[in-house]
């Protein structure tokens, strides 16, 4: 475990999609990176799924959403994420870890197609800041 008060870098994008293609071995076919991102996903789910069934610093109140509203505000302040409670510093540490190796296998995807990762964010966030809540992702 790394403690993260006690190690401060400055990392880009960049860096961090470089850092992976040299240690990526092992998963260095498309097919590999394709399934590992899978995965990661599914122990990302796994990992909430664990912190509101076993541990539960997390409860999932669900029920369905509200956009019948007048402005894109007002539907802005309706709709909820379905969770009570906060992630307790274990659960918040699991899920960190798998959402860091999801982000790992994304560089490796990003690097076997020749895409650059920090320009994917960028042109992600220009599209989300133009169109801001019109988006609607």
């Amino acid at each position: 475990m790394i403690d993260n008060n006690s190690v401060d870098i400055a990392i880009s994008y960049k860096d961090f999609q470089n850092q992976v293609s040299q240690v990526l071995i092992r998963h260095k076919s498309i097919l590999d990176i394709m399934t590992k991102l899978d995965e990661f996903t599914a122990r990302i789910n796994r990992a909430i799924a664990k912190s509101v069934t076993n541990c539960g610093c997390i409860k999932i109140n669900a029920n369905k959403q509200d956009y019948n509203r007048d402005s894109l505000q007002e539907m802005l302040n309706a709709v909820s994420s379905h969770i009570e409670g906060t992630l307790c510093d274990n659960c918040k540490e699991v899920i960190s870890t798998e959402i860091g190796s999801y982000l790992f296998y994304l560089a490796a995807l990003c690097n076997t197609l020749g895409l650059d990762i920090e320009q994917i964010i960028k042109d992600e966030y220009k599209t989300i800041k133009t169109l801001g809540i019109y988006s609607l992702k």
